[in-house]
């Protein structure tokens, strides 16, 4: 019968957990004990993180797909409150401001 105890730090609800933990890390740093990470480190582990996930390529479609989705819902959204607004400067300044970044990507592509 593995993984069916009721006792032990894994049965506790989720906010038991974190707030056991945090008083773990809070006493670790009182006594100095506590590990920190130099800049080096930091960035170091955040590219081995982003070597790893950027492998699925199916996760990497999906996030880039949702960025997309949700910058062309931005900008829709700006341009149907300009027209409500009547703010006929700033439609035609975020159109400018679309037009000029969707060049920059085209130029990087290149």
């Amino acid at each position: 019968m593995a993984g069916t105890s009721r006792c032990g730090f894994a049965s506790m609800d989720e906010s038991m957990q974190r707030e056991i933990a945090s008083k773990g890390g809070h006493a670790a740093h009182a006594k100095g004990t506590a590990h920190e990470f130099t800049p080096d480190e930091a960035r170091a582990a955040g590219r081995k993180g982003g070597e790893i996930v950027s492998r699925n390529r199916e996760h990497m479609a999906r996030i880039g797909r949702q960025g997309g989705e949700r910058r062309g819902a931005a900008r829709a959204a700006r341009l149907r409150d300009a027209e409500q607004t009547g703010a006929g400067q700033s439609q035609q300044f975020y159109q400018s401001f679309d037009q000029g970044f969707e060049g920059e990507e085209q130029r990087k592509s290149a």
